[in-house]
């Protein structure tokens, strides 16, 4: 469990520095210039994952709570409307008029959905870590940035191309989801 906490530590405390601590951004980028910083933050994120599976893999789950069965589908659906969100974040689309965050609000519903599909000590960890990390980045990116600035509506043959690629991305981690979480989606 130690290596699955160090993972969540690691991938928040990597990504809430520029918010919460600009002086050490700052201070990194002046010593290493764009280009180390871009790869120390890079490796740093890869060594986050790679402790967060190891940990996943290597943690023995003990029961914290009993999840409620009947939430499964709707947690299933929440985690496929998540992958919706997260490709929203890297193009434009209709629904980015009103999330501000797709990205990091598609962890928060995909890490609450796991919660409430998932009541084992690893489970708790992994998913409750994300879930604080999304929300206080959530919060401390607009307050950094200030004023919500929307971005354009895209072509409708634009949000086609969008729909397929998470048609694509939903498919490809549930066919990869037992080999990285060692759990199937679909059983």
């Amino acid at each position: 469990m130690t290596f699955l906490i160090l993972g969540v530590l690691l991938f928040a405390g990597v990504h809430l520095m520029p918010s919460l601590a600009p002086g050490l951004k700052a201070a990194w980028l002046e010593k290493l210039g764009e280009g180390g910083y871009k790869g120390t933050f890079s490796i740093l994120l890869l060594g986050s994952f790679v402790l967060m599976v190891y940990g996943w893999r290597s943690a023995e789950p003990s029961e914290v709570y009993m999840p409620i069965l009947y939430l499964r589908q709707p947690g299933i659906a929440l985690v496929m409307i998540a992958m919706g969100l997260l490709v929203v974040g890297s193009r434009n689309s209709r629904i980015r008029q009103g999330v501000r965050h797709p990205q990091l609000t598609a962890v928060l519903i995909w890490a609450l959905a796991h919660l409430a599909m998932n009541g084992d000590s690893r489970s708790v960890v992994l998913f409750s870590g994300m879930a604080i990390w999304s929300f206080v980045e959530i919060l401390s990116i607009s307050k950094r940035e200030g004023d919500w600035v929307k971005a354009d509506v895209p072509s409708l043959g634009s949000e086609l191309v969008t729909a397929i690629i998470v048609v694509v991305l939903v498919a490809v981690l549930v066919y990869a989801h037992p080999y990285f979480a060692g759990i199937p989606v679909i059983y």
